[in-house]
């Protein structure tokens, strides 16, 4: 009684409700609670508790009491079945309000019965329990162990279906969802996929039917559930939702647009580009011209923002802009793309013209930077997609990279050795960055446009000025580190591997063309040493044969330059070096059965077969380089003698077919053993005995011929 007469009186409600605090703890059985808690939920609802009020509450009912109300089945006379649940719900959201008590284990315990109540059916008079629930799981949300909590405890599933199910609350359910996947995005779609996919569906069913500019709102929403793995594409109606997204960007971007509408559809198609490439684009006319127009606009956007750039205005375009890259990056791929191209030759070139002018504004851009905002993200994203240009197109824009070749070499250097943050937000990439050791290596997406431009002599000679050579080998070491250091990969090629090899590139580009500074600059003598231990480590490892042949030749020729440098005078590691680089020449042939024969032919050896179109031209390489080894180290005849290399190559000249053995390969294995038979009497012996005159003769090796018949 005495509380119902403060509920309906008037006066200070928060002496009211410190009165009726004094009754709930003062109660005598459950009648007495439940109407001082009538009064307490009443003040809870209208908002009007102050933080020192509701910590009395709390310090008055504890948890004790709303899990009791929760679990309570029997509801007063006359009540709803759900009265007491909602009134332990309404004290739980007020609770949450204070974020110690949001992350308690009371209110973490209680995160299933909330997913319970959310995918219930829900009446219209138990809607403020929903409001209570959502209440709680944005609180809980908001605290440190939140998140991992309601993952883990089956809330992502639970807040799909109730915006698939339009319950009542679900543009709430969506904001929690949003939220969840920005922190966990990976586990979220890890343990809850099929659900989050289902939202994705009516998402993207929404957002073709929308004519409205909820459509433009669908944009900001949508990439949000474009998840990178699992790939969309590999599920139907991952791929259905792909095409009802293609079909809405293509009504959009066909249409005539303001930039606030731009914007976030071109940030759409980016996502999708990050996450299929250009899969989600179907073949034919209409998916080449979409492809054509998404390209195009995104190079109009980068132009008009960075060719006069307004400090003020690109710093609110840069996220479109790096959305933007995205796409370019796509066009880039899309022109060198010649099995089952989605465009046409006509469009490339176009394309092609096109983003000529956007990586002209890039560059332009570029040059204006300014040393204090080096740690710009943005920075490192225009300087990763001209990286991409520069890999791939190598005769235009010259002048230009020329005369941007100066800040490269020093922007990628002061990331390098400096350590940066630039590169720790996501950068737009179309494939995967795992094992490249650096947050900030700028320098894994400009290697293989330095290595095109070494071989050139104007961009060769600015990168030799700005100490590119000793940049690289620092570079080299620290991503030998990390392969060494990591677990053997998953998959056949990581990035710090591709930038090893591309690395490699680079200096046998300035071996060939620049022996003169392999001689004076103490640069290479300290690489010199770090190719002789590291091909022997590498060689076994049969997983890592591209980037062993790179070593192994570059060693190669690199030792007939230093030839007199003391590491490489008969020392041991410079002794298991060639021991290694034997082992990968000569065991790259083999004698195999010739289909249609009974006979032998000589093929490419099993574990050589799948990276030969990448190891060929340098195992070609390595035999010359050896060759003009032999003469220059007096303990390498022995070596191969060691590795009994001549014999096994008699045998296999023996055993094949001579026309099996084609002209490249025969003036290969000449030029080596006829340095060999020069240069070591017990070399000569060998061949001598094993026929060697016979199948000279019988291949055409008139160089080997004539050494032997001499005295």
């Amino acid at each position: 009684p005495t509380c119902l007469a403060m509920a309906s009186g008037s006066g200070d409600r928060n002496s009211t409700l410190k009165r009726c605090l004094g009754v709930l703890r003062d109660a005598r059985n459950d009648s007495e609670q439940f109407a001082a808690l009538l009064l307490v939920t009443k003040a809870v609802r209208a908002g009007e508790v102050d933080a020192k009020t509701r910590r009395q509450i709390f310090d008055a009912i504890g948890f004790t009491f709303p899990n009791r109300l929760l679990t309570s089945r029997q509801p007063p006379a006359g009540c709803p079945e759900h009265t007491f649940r909602a009134l332990g719900l309404t004290l739980l959201a007020c609770f949450c309000t204070d974020p110690e008590l949001a992350g308690h284990s009371q209110i973490l315990n209680k995160i299933p019965t909330f997913n319970d109540i959310l995918v219930s059916p829900c009446n219209p008079d138990s809607t403020s329990m929903i409001d209570d629930i959502y209440q709680c799981l944005s609180a809980v949300m908001a605290t440190a162990r939140g998140p991992r909590e309601l993952v883990t405890k089956g809330t992502v599933s639970a807040l799909c279906q109730a915006y698939v199910n339009c319950s009542y609350g679900s543009d709430r359910a969506l904001t929690l969802l949003l939220g969840l996947l920005a922190i966990a995005e990976a586990k979220c779609w890890q343990r809850d996929a099929p659900h989050l996919l289902a939202v994705l569906s009516k998402l993207s069913d929404d957002f073709l039917k929308a004519e409205d500019m909820t459509k433009f709102e669908f944009c900001e929403i949508l990439p949000h559930f474009v998840p990178l793995s699992p790939p969309l594409t590999q599920d139907s109606q991952g791929c259905e939702c792909l095409h009802r997204l293609y079909k809405g960007l293509a009504n959009i971007l066909g249409s005539k647009l303001s930039q606030s509408q731009r914007d976030p559809a071109l940030k759409l198609a980016a996502c999708l580009v990050q996450a299929c490439g250009s899969e989600w684009i179907p073949a034919g006319s209409a998916g080449s011209k979409f492809l054509a127009l998404l390209v195009n606009l995104a190079c109009v956007e980068v132009r008009l923002t960075l060719e006069e750039p307004d400090p003020l205005e690109v710093e609110g375009k840069k996220e479109v802009v790096t959305a933007c890259y995205v796409l370019i990056e796509m066009g880039i791929q899309e022109c060198l793309r010649e099995e089952k191209p989605l465009l046409e030759e006509v469009q490339k070139m176009q394309l092609m013209r096109i983003m000529e002018e956007a990586f002209g504004a890039v560059i332009f851009y570029l040059r204006q930077v300014k040393q204090e905002e080096l740690q710009d993200p943005f920075i490192f994203a225009s300087v990763r997609i001209l990286g991409a240009w520069m890999a791939e197109e190598t005769s235009s824009l010259k002048q230009e990279i020329c005369e941007l070749l100066p800040f490269l070499v020093h922007y990628a250097k002061k990331l390098f050795k400096e350590g940066s943050p630039a590169a720790s937000l996501p950068q737009p990439e179309l494939v995967s960055a795992e094992g490249s050791g650096l947050p900030q290596d700028a320098l894994r997406f400009l290697l293989p446009g330095f290595c095109h431009l070494t071989a050139e002599d104007r961009p060769r000679d600015i990168l030799l000025s700005e100490g590119a050579p000793a940049l690289l080998y620092e570079y080299f070491l620290h991503q030998w580190e990390v392969l060494t250091s990591e677990p053997r990969p998953l998959t056949p090629l990581t990035s710090t591997e591709m930038s090893l090899q591309t690395a490699c590139g680079i200096f046998l580009n300035l071996v060939v063309t620049a022996p003169d500074l392999i001689r004076q600059d103490k640069t290479f003598s300290s690489l010199m040493d770090t190719l002789l231990k590291s091909l022997p480590l590498l060689l076994p490892q049969k997983d890592h044969l591209v980037l062993a042949a790179n070593i192994a030749t570059l060693g190669l020729l690199m030792a007939r330059i230093l030839a007199s440098s003391a590491v490489l005078q008969g020392t041991q590691s410079a002794k298991e070096f060639f021991g290694a680089a034997i082992r990968f020449l000569s065991q790259a042939h083999t004698a195999q059965a010739e289909p249609g024969s009974d006979g032998l032919a000589a093929a490419v050896s099993p574990a050589y077969a799948s990276a030969w179109a990448d190891v060929r031209e340098l195992w070609f390489l390595g035999m010359q380089a050896l060759a003009g080894c032999v003469p220059l180290f007096p303990w390498l005849p022995p070596a191969v003698l060691q590795a009994r290399w001549l014999e096994g190559l008699s045998e296999l000249l023996t055993r094949v077919a001579p026309a099996s053995v084609d002209f490249e390969l025969v003036a290969a294995f000449q030029g080596v053993l006829v340095e060999l038979a020069r240069a070591s009497k017990p070399c000569r012996d060998v061949i001598l005995s094993h026929h060697g005159r016979e199948w000279a003769n019988l291949y055409g090796m008139a160089a080997l011929e004539q050494c032997l018949s001499e005295q």
